[in-house]
C-alpha cells in the first residue's frame, strides 16, 4: 500500500520544486572566501598546457562577459540584460579573495560543468554550463591551469552585485531546473561522422555556446534541442537561423564563406556582424584557428534544416542597387520631422557612406544594402539595433565605425527608415512599426517571467499547505 502521508509530501515537493525552478537565468556568482588550496595539474608541460587553456577560454568567449569596459581582463563587473534583471559578471581572475584563486581543480570543473560554485550554491546558466558541459576533462585540465597560472590576480570585487528580484535570487531553484534540462554528459564523438564534422561538433556544443544565442527557448527559459540553431532571441537582438536551411538559414553560404564570416565578420553580399555577433567574432571566434573555423563551419552546414515559412528567399538574395533622392532632393522638410520620408531620412543619414543607389561606400568598408541580410531577413530586429546602436569593430583595419542614431532620430524616424530600406534596397513584405523601435528602444518586449515564477511558487505553496492541512485533519480523524 502507498503511505499517504509520504506521497502527499512527496506531491508537495516536486510542486514546490518546480516553483522555484521556474526560469532561473543568470551568470557565474561571486564565490565567497574558502582557503583552499588549488591543487596542481600534474602536466608534464605546465607553459603548454596554459597556453592551451588560453586557447580553449578564447574558444569559450570567457572574456566578453567578465570584462567591463574600460576594467581589468576576467575581473567582471559587465551587467548582462536578463528578462529578469541585469546578472553582474563576477571576478574570476585566480584572486584569493574576491576571485576564482582558492578554487580546487575539481571545484572549477563542477562549476564549468556542472553549474555548482565552490560552496556548492549553484550557478545560473547564463554562464553556459549547459553548453560547457560538453568539455572534456583534459580540455577542463588545461583551462583551469590557464586562469590559475596565465591570467593576473585582480584583488577586487565588480562595484556592483546582482540582486534578481524573488524568487529568481534563491539559487536552490537552479537545483530544479538542472533536473529537468542540465545534460552533463561529456561530449561524445560519432563514429558515423568525420573527424573534422565531430571537431565542429564538439566546438558549436561546448565551448563557442552557439546554441545559446542561436536556438529558440521554451517557457522555462532552456534551449528548445529540437530546434537547434534555429534563431533565439539575445535582448533586443535576434540571432538567426543558422541551420542548413537554404531560405532560413545558411544553406546558400558555402563553408568557406561561413568560415570567412566567423574570423572577419563579414562577407561580400551576404553579411555583416554587429551587436553580440560582433563581439563574438572581435573576442573569440577570428582568434580561432583556421582548422577549427572550418570545423565548426562544416558541423553548422550539417545540422538539420529549419525552414521557416516567412522566408520565400534567402536573406542575402533580396534588392538591387536603387536611387530615387531626386524627387526629395530640393523639397522643404515638413515642420514635423516624424512626417519626413524614409527617401528624405535615408538621404539625410545614410546616403553619405552608403550612396545614393545603396552601393556602399567606394572603398568597400561600408557594404551595399543590398544582397545584405540586413535587410532582407523577416525579423527586422538587428536592423532596427543597427540604426539604434550603430557598428563598432574592435581592433579592425580599417576601422569599421557606424554611428548609431538613437539620439538623433525619433521611434517614428527610425521605423520610417527602416522600411524604407527593406522596400528599396531588401524584403519588400518587411515593415518596421514605431511600437516595435519603442519596445527594442527601451531592451526589448517586456517578460511575464516574474509573474509566471511567482504564480509558480504560489501555487507551490498553496499545494504545500494544503497538504499540511489534509494531514492534520487525516491525523486528527484517526485520533478520533
Amino acid at each position: 500500500m502507498i503511505d499517504k502521508t509520504r506521497f502527499s509530501w512527496r506531491i508537495a515537493a516536486r510542486f514546490s520544486a518546480l516553483a522555484l525552478g521556474l526560469l532561473s537565468l543568470g551568470a557565474l556568482a561571486a564565490t565567497p572566501e574558502a582557503p583552499a588550496a588549488p591543487t596542481t595539474t600534474g602536466a608534464a608541460n605546465p607553459s603548454e598546457l596554459v597556453q592551451r587553456g588560453k586557447y580553449l577560454a578564447i574558444a569559450g568567449d570567457c572574456v566578453a562577459c567578465h570584462t567591463a569596459p574600460g576594467g581589468k581582463s576576467m575581473a567582471g563587473g559587465l551587467a548582462l540584460p536578463t528578462p529578469i534583471g541585469a546578472i553582474v559578471a563576477t571576478n574570476i581572475t585566480p584572486s584569493r579573495t574576491h576571485g576564482i584563486g582558492h578554487y580546487t581543480e575539481q571545484q572549477f570543473r563542477d562549476a564549468l560543468r556542472q553549474g555548482i560554485r565552490a560552496d556548492g550554491q549553484h550557478l545560473y546558466p547564463a554562464m553556459p554550463y549547459t553548453s560547457y558541459a560538453k568539455v572534456s576533462d583534459k580540455d577542463a585540465q588545461a583551462m583551469y591551469a590557464y586562469f590559475m597560472q596565465g591570467v593576473a590576480p585582480v584583488d577586487a570585487a565588480p562595484a556592483q552585485a546582482t540582486a534578481l528580484p524573488f524568487p529568481f535570487n534563491l539559487r536552490l531553484s537552479m537545483a530544479a531546473w538542472n533536473l529537468l534540462f542540465l545534460d552533463s554528459k561529456p561530449f561524445s564523438a560519432d563514429a558515423s561522422k568525420s573527424v573534422e564534422w565531430n571537431r565542429g561538433a564538439y566546438l558549436t556544443r561546448g565551448l563557442g555556446h552557439c546554441s545559446a544565442c542561436h536556438s529558440p527557448r521554451n517557457s522555462l527559459m532552456a534551449e528548445d534541442s529540437r530546434r537547434e540553431l534555429g534563431g533565439g532571441y539575445v535582448g533586443s537582438w535576434f540571432a538567426p537561423n543558422i541551420t542548413s536551411d537554404a531560405n532560413s538559414g545558411v544553406g546558400g553560404w558555402s563553408v568557406q564563406e561561413i568560415a570567412v564570416y566567423m574570423r572577419l565578420g563579414r562577407v561580400a553580399n551576404k553579411a555583416q556582424a554587429a551587436g553580440p555577433m560582433a563581439e563574438a567574432v572581435d573576442h573569440c571566434l577570428k582568434h580561432l584557428t583556421p582548422e577549427d573555423l572550418r570545423a565548426i563551419a562544416v558541423y553548422v552546414k550539417n545540422v538539420p534544416a529549419l525552414p521557416d515559412a516567412a522566408d520565400t528567399k534567402p536573406a542575402h538574395g533580396w534588392g538591387s542597387a536603387s536611387n530615387d533622392l531626386g524627387s526629395v532632393r530640393g523639397v522643404a522638410w515638413p515642420k514635423d520631422r516624424d512626417q519626413l520620408s524614409g527617401a528624405q531620412l535615408y538621404d539625410a543619414h545614410c546616403a553619405t557612406c552608403h550612396q545614393a543607389s545603396g552601393q556602399g561606400s567606394f572603398d568597400g568598408a561600408l557594404p551595399p544594402l543590398f544582397h545584405n541580410t540586413a535587410v532582407g531577413r523577416s525579423n527586422s530586429n538587428n536592423l532596427v539595433m543597427v540604426l539604434l546602436d550603430g557598428v563598432e569593430r574592435v581592433g579592425e583595419t580599417p576601422e569599421v565605425k557606424m554611428q548609431g542614431f538613437r539620439d538623433v532620430m525619433s521611434d517614428v524616424q527610425i521605423a520610417t527608415l527602416a522600411s524604407y530600406l527593406t522596400q528599396q534596397y531588401g524584403n519588400p513584405d518587411v515593415k518596421v512599426t514605431a511600437g516595435q523601435v519603442k519596445a527594442l528602444r527601451a531592451g526589448g518586449a517586456t517578460s511575464s517571467l516574474l509573474w509566471l515564477a511567482r504564480s509558480g511558487l504560489i501555487v507551490g505553496l498553496l499545494v504545500i499547505l494544503a497538504g499540511l492541512a489534509w494531514m492534520l485533519r487525516r491525523s486528527s480523524q484517526q485520533r478520533g
